[in-house]
């Protein structure tokens, strides 16, 4: 009798000792940045590497530059243009592609026998385009300076007028404004790494779906007036010397961050658990570097025609980049 108790005893805790022993841990989530951040840097897609020849000034073939001004074309690039197509359709550059922002990537696959060139309203947000671009592979994609605001005085808005879009670019609004400043820089400081997932364990992968993620989610700048009202209300970084930074002043409280980069682990001067805003001068580099940090997991925006809005008088003054106007070439609307 006790051995059958015992037997009974036995085959009631074999199978609990069996499944105990065959279970495994559940493997730990992996931080997908740390991924994504050994792919980029190896395969050279550090921000220094991509923010190389990224932007191109609308001048004539006449004078050297990529713009067949008796065509109005751009005969060496394929150009999308980024804008609505209520906007395209009014005019655009002859033979110019009509895309969203969202789609850049997706469209770019059936256009790769010559660079890809991006057209919006300003130069701001094809920056975000030529971002993704080069993230994925065309590494010869370019902005084309100050957008449809530099091809034709028909959509000089919204640098130099209200268009609709947005108020009035050049400005002097820091001028005298007791938040704008010209003292030392703060210490930089170093922050942890973001931390974030991914159904991916590949590199490339994971980029792609950051990329895509990062273009879906559109692009909205911050505007210049609200941060002058209360900048330390935000994590500021100025995008250009400290010349600069000192020279032509900055927002009080903002990091003088010239080089922002996973070499040297500059980039962890940025928070990844705060809203960051990284201005420049023309809020167009600010633009593609605020693309990349997006799409490695920072929450970041630019700040609207950076110091352009803010001392257009002195940067101008100083040979320093500012909208200059439009040319005169031609467009078409069909």
């Amino acid at each position: 009798m006790r051995n059958l108790i015992k037997l009974a005893v036995l085959l009631v805790f074999f199978p609990v000792v069996m499944l105990t022993s065959c279970k495994k841990d559940a493997p730990e989530a992996v931080n997908a940045y740390v991924t994504l951040k050994t792919y980029m840097v190896a395969n050279t897609l550090d921000l220094p590497d991509l923010a190389k020849n990224w932007i191109v000034d609308p001048k004539s073939t006449n004078t050297g530059g990529i713009v067949d001004s008796a065509a109005g074309e751009i005969p060496g690039y394929y150009v999308f243009d980024i804008r609505p197509a209520a906007d395209f359709a009014i005019g655009h550059i002859k033979n110019a592609v009509n895309v969203a922002l969202k789609d850049v990537v997706t469209t770019a696959a059936n256009y790769t026998d010559k660079p890809i060139c991006v057209v919006c309203f300003t130069g701001q947000t094809a920056g975000q385009a030529v971002m993704a671009l080069r993230l994925s592979g065309f590494a010869n994609a370019v902005v084309l300076k100050w957008g449809m605001a530099g091809w034709n005085a028909n959509f000089k808005g919204p640098w130099v007028s209200n268009s609709g879009h947005e108020v009035s670019a050049n400005g002097n609004i820091a001028v005298g404004n007791a938040n704008w400043v010209t003292t030392a820089a703060p210490a930089l400081q170093s922050f942890d790494e973001p931390i974030w997932t991914s159904t991916s364990t590949d590199g490339a992968a994971i980029l792609k779906e950051r990329v895509q993620a990062v273009l879906n989610a559109g692009f909205t700048p911050a505007a210049a007036t609200d941060i002058l009202a209360a900048p330390a209300s935000y994590q500021i970084v100025n995008y250009w010397s400290e010349a600069d930074y000192l020279g032509f002043g900055h927002f009080d409280g903002a990091y003088d961050l010239p080089v922002i980069a996973l070499a040297g682990d500059l980039v962890k001067a940025i928070d990844p658990s705060k809203d960051a805003l990284v201005y420049c001068y023309t809020g167009q580099t600010s633009s593609i570097a605020t693309f990349w940090l997006n799409v490695l997991g920072y929450k970041t925006k630019g700040i609207g025609f950076g110091a352009n809005k803010l001392v257009y008088d002195q940067l101008k003054a100083n040979a320093k980049p500012v909208y200059k106007g439009p040319k005169n070439y031609v467009t078409v609307s069909n």
